[in-house]
Parts: structure tokens; sequence; C-alpha cells
């Protein structure tokens, strides 16, 4: 006699990053047991017919509940934010153990544990941030870190709490060389950036639109190009986080031309916000726009959509930094209008990445259908070790799908659910949005918010498994 499934998913429009095809899902014991025509009854049953079934969403490229200075504070903790990232069609986020300088490597991961332990909705894994290299943590910390699952780590070029300059990236990079870890990079120059920044204030140009003017594409194009260089003296592969433009593009492409193993993400405001909504006067509401790098213009929006469609492209991200507009712990630090400088760097984007990119991609005819679940789920599970587990419709993968509703809705920050007080794409008419997403086979949404607090569980990661950038696999 045939098990019976526990659940059935009936007359799906399956998507994975290969292939769209029409098939029952049978869901066993959070994972899926059976994938054909006519399965087996289930003790329950859905029906998803007309309807789009594609992996869950791995958010690749978030930030929660890190420790901010007083008294900026991040709005999302591990409650609120797996919440929004479920909601959203996102069931894997991976955020990061943000290592502050003097601090144990050790101790940033110990805490962010305590920060997420008893708290999420969805399962996760962490990315490690460096940012002080020293010998216990080169030769030690991280080499066992990476050994026991947290096989990828962020360097930031930028930002003087974080950047690291070329020596020390060096010595990071051959770390990832000899523990087959993935190396992110944040790639601006912070010394252009700061004395463009000062040059502005001493012109009284602080407003928030002028965040853009001291982060011009230079800077970002000639950090993209040193990342590379130094990862091409290492002979280790890259990836470059939150590309916006044209320049830094023609430098990922140049590597790749050159059979460099440099991959590349980009991000929701890269397609559709500009310069312009970081404001056109020297009105602060610019302020909740203000990220890093900073949206660029339309003709550059081309450039980023090209690059999805074309490969160039590995990860799209949301790099969600939530901070709400009003009070005093966010984009208005103790309740003040302060210079771009010291506003807040990042936007909320966990729950509205895959509508945005669903909507405007798949049914705007920009991408296909294979490229969106390539690119918000699959090649993030394979780039940090949760592949085939993750990002994939196949037999042994945990349940975690997204059963797509398409028809006109209006994006409004109201019907979010993260703790964030806006949305940057507010009144925006999307053509599609999450009906149900199902984490190990449990409904977390059906257009309410079934709460799984605590039972998010940990992932330990493997090493990437991407094959050569700009290559599927």
């Amino acid at each position: 006699m045939t098990e019976r499934f526990d659940l059935v998913i009936r007359n799906a429009r399956v998507a994975t990053a290969s292939d769209v095809f029409d098939a029952d899902i049978g869901v066993k014991g959070g994972r899926i047991a059976g994938l054909g025509l006519s399965l087996a009854a289930g003790d329950r049953e859905l029906d998803a017919r007309g309807r789009v079934v594609t992996p869950g969403g791995v958010d690749a490229h978030c930030h929660l509940d890190q420790p901010m200075a007083p008294p900026v504070r991040m709005a999302d903790d591990f409650d609120s934010g797996t919440r929004a990232a479920a909601c959203g069609g996102t069931t894997t986020v991976i955020p990061f153990a943000a290592q502050e300088k003097g601090q144990s490597l050790r101790a940033a991961v110990a805490d962010y544990h305590r920060r997420a332990d008893g708290k999420a909705h969805v399962d996760y894994a962490f990315h490690l941030i460096v940012s002080d290299p020293s010998p216990t943590v080169l030769e030690e910390e991280l080499p066992t870190l990476i050994a026991e699952g947290y096989t990828s780590f962020k360097v930031y070029m930028t930002y003087d709490d974080l950047k690291l300059d070329d020596g020390q990236i060096l010595d990071v990079l051959s770390v990832a060389r000899q523990q087959g870890a993935m190396a992110m990079i944040h790639a601006e120059n912070a010394d252009a950036i700061e004395w463009l920044t000062r040059r502005l204030e001493a012109a009284g140009r602080t407003a928030p639109r002028f965040h853009a003017h001291a982060r011009p594409m230079l800077v970002e194009r000639e950090a993209t190009h040193r990342a590379i260089s130094l990862a091409e003296l290492v002979d280790v592969p890259i990836l470059i986080v939150h590309v916006s433009g044209k320049e830094a593009v023609e430098q990922i492409r140049w590597a790749r031309s050159h059979g460099l193993r440099v991959y590349a993400e980009t991000c929701p405001q890269y397609l559709f916000l500009t310069a312009e909504d970081l404001g056109l006067d020297d009105s602060y509401k610019g302020a909740r726009c203000v990220c890093s790098p900073p949206p660029r213009d339309a003709s550059n929006q081309r450039v980023i959509w090209d690059g999805l469609n074309d490969g160039l492209f590995t990860i799209f991200s949301s790099d969600h930094a939530p901070f709400r507009y009003e009070g005093d712990d966010g984009k208005k630090p103790a309740g003040q209008e302060v210079p771009f400088r010291h506003i807040p760097n990042g936007i909320p984007g966990i729950e509205t990445r895959l509508a945005l990119l669903y909507s405007e991609g798949v049914l705007g005819g920009r991408i296909t259908l294979e490229k969106f679940v390539e690119l918000v789920a699959t090649n993030p599970a394979k780039a940090y070790g949760l592949h085939p587990r993750k990002g994939s419709i196949a037999i042994g993968a945990d349940a975690d799908l997204v059963v797509w509703d398409e028809g006109e809705r209006v994006l409004r920050n109201q019907d979010l659910h993260h703790n964030v007080d806006y949305t940057p794409y507010e009144g925006r008419v999307l053509r599609a949005w999450p009906g149900i997403t199902l984490v190990g086979g449990e409904v977390v949404w059906d257009g309410q918010f079934h709460p799984r607090a605590g039972q998010g569980r940990f992932l330990v990661c493997g090493k990437p498994t991407l094959g050569p950038a700009g290559a599927r696999t």
C-alpha cells in the first residue's frame, strides 16, 4: 500500500531554474517526497491549478537586528524580519553576524545566535562580517568557523568602522582560498567618498540628495576593479555585492572575459529607484532612500536589467537594512534631521523583493521564469552551500514553496509585515504577489500570516557549488 503524503499540491505549474512543467508535488516529513502526475492522496490537498509554484526565495543578503551605535537601531529583529520574509515568499534568510573592531569573531557569532534564538519564522544561516582580521581571527577563528558551517563572509572597502585596507583584504581572501569559503565584497572607495563628502559639507550641501553626489559611480568602479585585482592575485572567487550600474558592470564583464571567477549581486533599489528618489531639493524625505551604493538613473536601470537577463548577475538579494523614518532611532538619529553623512544607510525590501522582480521581470517580459528562480532561490542556495536542500523543487529538498497569485495590486506599506514605517516602493502597481508560502510543508502565509516563531532552523552551510561565473549549472 502506498504511503500517504502529508500534503499534495495538485496541478502545479512548477518552475525551477532549468524547467517549467506541470506536476503534483507530494510532501512528507517537511520534504518533497513525490513529483509527478496524479500522485497518491495526501492528508491535506491544495489545488494550484492555473498557478505557478516556485521554490521559496533565499534572501542571501539582508540585515536583521545587527548591532548599531546608539541611538540608531535596526527596526527588524528575527521575529519581524522573518515574518515579513515569509509573507513575501522568502523561506530562507542569510543575515550577517558582524564583528566589531576589537571583538572576537566567535563572540559576534554567539551574540547573533542569541538574537535569533526562538524568534525566526523561517530557516536561516549566517554570513560573517570580518572587520578586524587579527592574527587570531585569520589563523584560528575564521578557519574554524568556516569548518563549522559559516562558509561565507563579507568585507568592506568603505565605512570607517568596517573597512579593511588592501593588505587586510588580501589576508582574508587568502583564508577564503585555503578554506573554500565564499568572499563577498562591498566595493566603494572610502578615501574618495570621504574627500567628496568634506567638499560637499564645506559648501553646505548636506541634504540627503547629496549622498549620491558623494558616491558617484567611479568610486564603485575603482573599488570593483581593485577588488577583482586583489582576488586575481590570491586566485580566489569573489562576489561583488549590490552592484548599482554600468561602470561596475563593465569591470565585472572585463573580469569574466579574462576567465576570472567574479560573481555579482544586485538588488531591487537599482531597478526601481533612481537618484531622484533621494530628493530633487533639500527636503529630508529623501533620507528614506539613502543606501550605498546609491540608486543611479534610468539608463543604469536598463544596464542592470540586461545583466539580470544575460547572466552577468548571479544573485538578486534585498539588502534589507531596516530603519524607521520617524522616531529617534532610525533615519533621524535622536529625532534630528542630520547631514547625509550621518543618515543610517539602508532601505527595507525583504518582503517586496520577489514580487517586484516577478512583476516587472517575468510578467514584464524582461527575464524568463527560470531565470527568476535561478536569481532569487537556486543560485543563492548554491553560492552559500545550501543547495539542493534549498532553492530547488526536487525529491529530498525541503518543501519550501511559493504558490503565486497573478493580478494587479497596489503596494502599500500598511499591508506589509516588517517593522518599518515606510516602503520606498509605495504606490507601485504590482502584477503578482505570493498567494501561499510554505516552509517545510507548513503554510505560513495565505493572505494571513501564520506564526512559527522559534520553528525556523539554523542552517549549517556547506561549500559553494556555483559553476563558472556567468554560467548556468
